[in-house]
């Protein structure tokens, strides 16, 4: 896959999933622009990139607020004029809390960034990619999007209107040239899982780390879903929990009956 002066805009790039597809895409020949809260770790990863000739570009964003999700979208307008892959990838899911348990600041405060830290992403890089007649917009889904886990409600509602959001913009925005698909990656060895195994809640705390797959493999099927042969999916949630997504994203298959 040759992005090759196509700019790339990839959310909670700080670290795990995001980092890795910022390094991904980097490698490709993209432009990349790194946004995340942790304004000084995505400056250390540009720079890193740009000392190995990589296009790359970091701004401070929190999702959460949309005044800077509309500037983070024009700043990578500026690039070259143009927004051809938006990676919604900022998510939280600390604190891990039964309901009565939950704190309703806390649980609001993921809503903002899972849920609507997406739909600011959708609502302002639409309108350029329709203008310029066409781009891709990959939703990080998850399992939790269709399944109920003790502990996370907040994550498994915000999830699953996530999933609806990229049903609803792919209804509206394939004749226009947009390409919305969501991407759930099954349990991916990055700091959220460190957080889930702390919390103790739900039979995904117990996992072996071994059983989460490497964030790089996440950043290959980002770049898979960009090409026609993922048009199938659109509108929909990709899975690499499955031998079939990963086998046509290229990634080793799961191993049963051993």
């Amino acid at each position: 896959m040759d992005f090759k002066d196509k700019v790339v805009v990839i959310t909670g790039a700080s670290r795990g999933i995001g980092e890795a597809a910022a390094m991904h895409f980097a490698s490709l020949g993209a432009h990349v622009v790194l946004a995340a809260r942790s304004a000084g770790r995505i400056g250390e990863i540009a720079i890193a990139l740009r000392a190995q000739g990589a296009s790359a570009h970091a701004v401070s964003c929190d999702v959460s607020d949309p005044g800077q999700v509309m500037g983070l979208i024009s700043e990578a307008k500026g690039i070259s004029g143009r927004l051809d892959l938006l990676v919604n990838n900022a998510g939280l899911i600390d604190p891990i809390a039964l309901l009565a348990d939950s704190e309703p600041q806390e649980w609001s405060r993921i809503v903002d960034a899972n849920l609507k830290g997406v739909y600011y992403g959708l609502r302002y890089a639409i309108p350029l990619m329709v203008d310029q007649g066409g781009g891709t917009i990959i939703n990080i889904s998850s399992g939790a999007a269709t399944s109920a886990l003790a502990g996370w409600s907040h994550y498994c509602a915000t999830k699953a209107a996530v999933l609806s959001l990229t049903g609803v913009a792919d209804k509206e925005y394939r004749d226009k040239g947009l390409r919305v698909i969501g991407l759930s990656p099954g349990t991916v060895a990055t700091k959220m899982q460190e957080q889930i195994r702390a919390s103790g809640i739900n039979p995904v705390s117990q996992l072996d780390w071994s059983a989460h797959i490497p964030a790089a493999w996440v950043a290959k099927a980002i770049a898979w879903l960009t090409t026609a042969e993922a048009d199938p999916y659109l509108g929909l949630d990709f899975s690499l929990k499955t031998n079939v997504g990963r086998r046509a994203v290229g990634l080793p298959l799961i191993q049963t009956g051993l």
